[in-house]
Formats: C-alpha cells, structure tokens, sequence
C-alpha cells in the first residue's frame, strides 16, 4: 500500500511503543533485585507475575478499547491511549517497590489501545489484499523498536537503573504532541456502530466475535501461538543469564540482533515471499520455522547455536500478521475494532496464562533438586504450535471454503 503520512505515524507509534517495552527487557533482572524479587528463578517468577497484571488489565480493556473505537473513531482512543503510557512510565521511573511497579503495569495494560486501534486504522485504510503486508509493516516497526529499545536499555542502565524509563516517557509525550497534529480519522461516519452496554462485557465481546462464521479458526490459533511466543519476552533475560551468565548489556544486544532478523523479516521477506506464494503458504513456513526455532533454543548451550537458531526464530514471526490478516478478511469495517479488540484480549489471556506457566517451568527445571533443563520453556512453546497444526491446515482457502 502507499506510504501515507498518518500510516507513517502508526508506524511511528508502534516503533515507539517497542522501544518503550523493549528498552525495559535488559534491566529486568536487576530490576526485581532493586525490589527485592530474590534469585534469578525467583525474580523470573515475580515478572512473570508483573507481565500477567499488565495482561489481565488488557484482556478486560481491549474489547472495550476497540469497542469505543468503532464507535467514536480511532483518533481520540489512540491519542488517548498514548497519554496514558506515558503516565505509565513515569509511574515505573518512580518506583521503588514491586508492588507499585506492578500498578504502574495494569495501567500500561488498561491503555492496551495502542496496539489494538493502530491495527484497526491500518485495516480501516488498507484494501484486503494489503492487510497482510500491512501488518507486515506494523511487525517491522515493532522489529526496529526492539532493536533500539533493548540496546539503549542496556546503555541507559548504566547512568541509572530507572533511566530507560524516563527515555520511555519522553519518547511517548513527543509522539503524543505528533498524533495530535498530523493525525486525522480514518474510520467514516457511516461505518461506525453503536456502543453498547455489551461492549462493556469483555466475555460477551469474545463470544460474538466466535459466533462470526469462519473467524473462529484463526482466534484461536493466534491464542495459542501468543502463548507459545510469550517465552521470548518472559525468559529471554533470564535464561540468557542462567546459561550463558549474560548481563544487561548482553542481553540487550541478543535482542536487538533478533529486532534486526524481525524488521528484515517483516518488512522485507513477508511482502515478496505472500507475493510469490500467497497468505497461506507462508504462514505453513512461519509455523514451521516457529517449531524450529523453539526447539532449537530449548536445547542451546552454546553461543553458535544461538546465532544459528536467531534467524529461523525470526522467520516465525510472519505468522501473527499473516493471522490477524485472515481474521480481519473475515468482518466487515465497522466490526474491525471489535476484531482487533478481541485479538489483544486473547493475546491478554495468553500472556497471563504464558509468563505463569513458563516461568514455573524454568524455576522447576533450573532448581537443583530435578532434572536441568533451563530450555524447557521453549519445547514447551513448539508443542503448543505443533498442536495447532490441523486448524492452520484448515485456513487453507479451498479448505476453508469446503
């Protein structure tokens, strides 16, 4: 699609908000040593918790979000959701015990509408066709943003601990100021849906958006497959720290490299490879590289391995935008916030559920007294992928058409 300048600003925003979230990964670790959290499989355990919070507030959110936003317009949902993320990170800037850092998450959670309206005004001004790609793009922003996020964590840790927050904040009132001028609205009048006080359910909200024929498919599949991809983000430090005894720095470089392989992927592999071989097809290579990559890292000991599993890791993810495409094909343009909206929340649900689980597997598997194995988080994700394979077969087009 053109590259317009309110597209230009979404992609600012994404780019932004992945800074901001991936600025905060290296620190972690020392993070909850700064609260208190304890032993690395203790601290992993309680921001595990902290990343379920922020969760939690958007799966209760993000209908609701999406919602108001196919009612009232993108525009003062998201100018709105922004203003909120940047009190956020002030509030985790200041604190100085767990318990507030984990408030200052189910705000960021509450205010979720970032992601969910951005995706919905980019479905709003893309054709069909071009969601896919366009989702691409919103995936490559995010890559870029945790190219830059992780690395300036690292070095921002290094003048103060709660630095990269004060850069996460900064960062966000200027695109604040920027969404207020040069951002228009994108959903029509005439497109847009009563706000109901079902609206308000976010339940009721997932169970309608199940009831449209043929999206049923693909929320579930992008459910289980945010699960699986949650171990990223809540071990990546952790483990990187408990096998190869990785500091910030290290960990931030790890994860920008992988930001790199993700904007590659996104902005430039996903657009040629659904050109050549269609939505479909390509997401059959994503899961595929997704279940090699997990599988890799889970029986990683050495540095090689990691550079050899980083790239095809990379390649998995096509398949969130290649999902969320197949789903928002499926309604029309005045249910797309709806849509999105149901989207995070189920990627809510499964980040609550993931870093829970995940992080009890990595503090049962890391403990002394059983079987040391600090990648079982990541065999744990392929086999989630692996059991949504019949449903990825069946949104195949002459599949689904039968």
């Amino acid at each position: 699609m053109k590259i317009t300048g309110p597209f230009l600003f979404i992609l600012a925003t994404l780019l932004i908000d992945a800074i901001g979230i991936g600025i905060v990964f290296p620190i972690m670790p020392d993070l909850m040593d700064r609260v208190g959290a304890g032993s690395t499989a203790e601290g992993a355990l309680w921001g595990g918790i902290m990343m379920s919070a922020y969760a939690a507030a958007m799966f209760l959110f993000g209908p609701i979000i999406g919602s108001l936003s196919d009612a009232f317009g993108r525009r003062p949902v998201l100018i709105a959701a922004l203003v909120t993320l940047t009190i956020d990170y002030v509030i985790m800037a200041m604190a100085q015990t767990y318990w507030v850092l984990l408030v200052g998450r189910v705000v960021a959670g509450m205010a979720g509408a970032t992601y969910i309206t951005a995706t919905a005004y980019i479905a709003d001004i893309a054709k069909p066709e071009e969601r896919a790609a366009s989702f691409g793009m919103i995936g490559a922003a995010f890559g870029i943003g945790f190219v830059l996020g992780p690395a300036l964590g690292g070095l921002a840790s290094g003048w103060h601990i709660t630095a990269p927050f004060w850069i996460a904040a900064a960062l966000s009132a200027l695109n604040v100021a920027f969404g207020i001028f040069i951002l228009p609205e994108s959903l029509k009048p005439e497109n847009r849906r009563a706000f109901g006080r079902s609206d308000l359910n976010p339940f009721a909200t997932i169970m309608r958006a199940f009831a449209i024929p043929g999206l049923a498919i693909p929320l579930i599949c992008i459910f289980v497959f945010e699960f699986a991809n949650m171990v990223y983000p809540t071990l990546w430090a952790f483990w990187g720290r408990e096998v190869f005894a990785w500091d910030g720095f290290t960990i931030g470089l790890t994860l920008s490299a992988y930001g790199v392989l993700i904007a590659v992927v996104q902005a430039g592999i996903l657009p040629r490879l659904t050109g050549r071989f269609g939505d479909y097809q390509t997401l059959v290579i994503a899961t595929i590289a997704a279940i090699v990559g997990m599988v890799g890292f889970g029986f990683s000991t050495t540095v090689w391995a990691i550079i050899i599993f980083l790239p095809i890791a990379a390649l998995s993810d096509m398949a969130p935008p290649l999902m969320t495409a197949f789903a928002a094909n499926r309604v029309g343009e005045d249910q797309q916030g709806l849509v999105q909206g149901v989207i995070a929340s189920l990627a809510s649900v499964a980040a609550v559920a993931a870093p829970l689980a995940l992080t009890g597997v990595f503090e049962g598997f890391v403990n002394d007294d059983g079987i040391y194995l600090p990648g079982m988080p990541f065999l744990l994700g392929a086999v989630c992928i692996v059991a949504i394979i019949p449903l990825i077969l069946r949104l195949k087009p002459d599949a689904a058409a039968t």
